[in-house]
């Protein structure tokens, strides 16, 4: 798979990335370890060198997880982590105390089985602590050794600024894809000013691109899901228009519409790099492809103005947690 740069820092991954939650947290039942370690590995073997992971991802289980799936090839793949929520628990406030961070940290190594960490995030903003304090703490950890670049999850114009004054800020981690495109108004033209990378999760809009999810479809009890006002019945029944755009031009170049999301992803900028999650190695093997899938300028073009009619109903998050959010 081809590799790219995360905007100036010098962190080369390749094109597309691995997202590890869903294999512990958030979409249903764990997955079992021996399939989750193949699953990891299989990504590996196809060409994957970046896999992201956090400390809430369980609590503490998807670090461990990862740890053991790639301490035998811990120096050919780059390791993303986070920190940001007391005790570890994303149900809790957010705690990026400079004491609680260097506790993450140490945590993180033991658990990933490694003496450093490629990509260290601060999982979301947190209002009692300032940013420049929280980059501060990084820059120390990475003086040190124990980091190597600092990172930002969904975090906002200002804080971006502020926190690349203390320490570069290499990467920020958002929601970015067809089914979620806010981060173009003010972000994206931040990023591209101060050199930093973006690696969009839900690249496939929690799985909504993939075509696999319509009106009538039954989530786990424990899937995070339940409670997206996007993924009410009545939206999933609306947003269907986005999905049907999409396998139309999927059709037509002879992909999956989870390849064109990906695909159009990329093409949107060098320093992209998307981290789509799943369970299943035929998903695995079906986003890697997208890697090799070029739309042209006329592709893109027939995207822009299919997609650009449909307005997508519902909300991203509930509203507690969008409180969290573009700080």
């Amino acid at each position: 798979m081809e590799k790219r740069k995360l905007g100036k820092a010098d962190l080369e991954v390749s094109a597309i990335g691995l997202g590890c939650m869903g294999l512990s947290f958030g979409y249903g039942p764990a997955t079992e370890k021996k399939a989750a370690v193949e699953l990891i590995r299989k990504a590996f073997d196809s060409g994957i060198t970046f896999f992201d992971t956090a400390e809430v991802y369980g609590p503490f289980t998807n670090e461990e997880l990862l740890g053991e799936a790639i301490s035998s090839i811990r120096e050919e793949v780059v390791i993303a982590t986070k920190f940001g929520f007391k005790d570890g628990d994303s149900k809790k406030e957010q705690d990026s105390r400079p004491e609680r961070i260097r506790q993450v940290a140490e945590d993180a190594l033991r658990r990933l089985k490694t003496d450093y960490i490629d990509l260290f995030y601060q999982h979301r903003v947190d209002p009692k602590v300032p940013v420049e304090d929280v980059a501060g703490t990084v820059k120390d950890l990475i003086k040190e050794g124990k980091v190597r670049h600092f990172g930002l999850s969904e975090a906002g114009v200002e804080s971006i600024r502020k926190a690349h004054e203390e320490q570069a800020v290499a990467v920020l981690q958002s929601e970015y894809s067809l089914f979620y495109r806010e981060l173009e108004k003010e972000i994206i033209p931040t990023l591209h000013e101060l050199g930093i990378g973006l690696v969009p999760f839900s690249p496939l809009g929690k799985g909504f691109l993939t075509g696999a999810i319509d009106a009538n479809t039954k989530f786990d009890a424990s899937d995070f899901r339940n409670i997206v006002p996007r993924f009410s019945e009545e939206n999933r029944k609306a947003n269907r228009a986005l999905v049907d755009v999409i396998g139309e031009i999927a059709r037509n170049k002879e992909a999956t519409p989870a390849q064109i999301a990906l695909s159009w992803l990329l093409a949107q900028g060098p320093q992209i790099v998307p981290i789509p999650g799943t369970t299943k190695t035929h998903r695995l093997l079906e986003n890697v492809g997208a890697a090799e899938l070029n739309l042209s300028a006329e592709d893109l073009d027939v995207i822009e103005g299919a997609v650009s009619k449909i307005e997508i109903q519902g909300a991203r998050y509930p509203e507690h947690l969008q409180s969290r959010v573009g700080k």
